[in-house]
């Protein structure tokens, strides 16, 4: 028995207007500085007035965001009673605002502990909205919640069932100003979230689909967004493939890219989505090395060439490399500017991270200790995976 999970999905043009439609009291906003100061918060906050509630706003989620921030934050949401919690930001946020709400219904619950085989009861105090800046995490539409416990410096994979958002908001026009690099970054995470989640050990029939259209939309339409931040169906297309990844991944799990690249980010301070799109290439390789793999149906729906699935494989890591090399993404580790001795000196700590990840059991493949090390040299020095 499983499960799929979602949350209603108001998307497109003029989307955010719905919020005018709600009922309630009152409103608590969980966003980043940089999206409040740009004034991001007020226009959410406008339409939630228009609609009758006060609102609060919590400006202070930093990226990764960390228990000490979370527990702040649900600190202030619960000297505000809200009726709606709103995250608003890119997954940080959004998972911030996930976790939040965890504390707020429940604040005798260690926010490192959310998992999914406790019952919390969300949804008697407030309800949850999410609203997406970036086309990439799909986080307004997963139960996950990354957070980081920084006196250990690590990335913690969480979440319950519960944590599902009550509505999410996909309106591109948020995403319009994005800069480039942003814009890259979080689309190779919806990229991985759509690969790794039509591959991994718990694929399904109801994901499957959701998982090919979104790996096509990226490929058609985030080269065209990274080069015209305006190109108004590019960016509609991939706010629409984030969240369809995000539904696909979510009810399936991501895998071995982001358990390598969870580590990764936390111990070199790299944002997730260049991350895990950096490893993404590597880790087809390597699944497809030990023999069980799904990539010829990949291949197959994306027009790559292909013979057998080995073949699928190489053409869909190449097509992964292609497309990172077209919108500036980096190839190898080695690109980012970190040095060798600094990898060497941190791999002890990569591997003992991605071990611990939850993501790691998802892959068809999963790496022994000395595999996980191969793993992180091959893609630093930027070759392709023969073992």
């Amino acid at each position: 028995m499983w499960f799929f999970n979602s949350p209603e999905v108001v998307y497109g043009e003029t989307a955010l207007d719905y919020l005018e439609q709600l009922s309630g009291r009152r409103a608590f906003i969980v966003t980043d500085p940089h999206l409040h100061e740009l004034g991001f918060t007020e226009r959410i906050a406008e339409r939630l007035r228009r609609a009758g509630l006060e609102v609060a706003v919590f400006p202070e989620v930093e990226p990764e965001p960390s228990l000490e921030t979370v527990r702040r934050g649900a600190a202030a949401i619960r000297a505000c009673e809200p009726d709606w919690i709103v995250g608003l930001g890119g997954g940080s946020a959004l998972d911030a605002a996930k976790a939040m709400w965890v504390l707020y219904e429940r604040p005798d619950v260690d926010p490192a502990s959310i998992n999914p085989l406790e019952r919390y009861g969300l949804g008697a105090r407030a309800r949850l909205i999410t609203i997406p800046t970036t086309a990439g995490t799909g986080a307004e539409v997963t139960w996950a919640v990354v957070l980081t416990d920084a006196a250990e410096g690590r990335k913690m994979a969480l979440g319950s069932r519960e944590t599902l958002a009550t509505l999410a908001i996909v309106d591109p026009a948020l995403t319009a100003d994005l800069p480039p690099r942003l814009t890259a970054d979080t689309g190779m995470d919806a990229l991985t979230h759509a690969i790794e989640g039509y591959t991994s050990n718990l694929h399904n029939d109801f994901c499957d689909g959701l998982c090919l259209k979104a790996a096509q939309l990226v490929f058609t339409y985030l080269p065209r967004a990274v080069a015209d931040g305006h190109d108004a169906e590019a960016r509609e297309k991939m706010a629409n493939a984030a969240t369809i990844a995000g539904l696909g991944f979510g009810n399936a799990m991501a895998a071995l890219a982001h358990a390598l690249g969870h580590s990764f980010g936390a111990v070199f301070h790299q944002p997730h989505g260049r991350a895990v799109g950096l490893y993404l290439p590597y880790t087809i390789e390597f699944i497809a090395n030990g023999g069980i793999s799904r990539y010829a149906d990949l291949a197959h729906f994306l027009r790559l060439p292909h013979t057998d699935e080995a073949g699928a494989a190489a053409a869909l890591a190449a097509a992964v490399r292609g497309l990172a090399r077209q919108i500036g993404q980096p190839l190898s580790v080695a690109m980012l500017g970190i040095s060798e001795a600094d990898h060497e000196a941190a791999l002890e700590r990569l591997c003992d991270f991605a071990e611990m990840d939850t993501q790691v059991v998802m892959a068809p493949r999963v790496p022994d200790r000395d595999e996980l090390a191969q793993l992180y040299r091959y893609a630093f020095r930027g070759q392709s995976v023969d073992f």
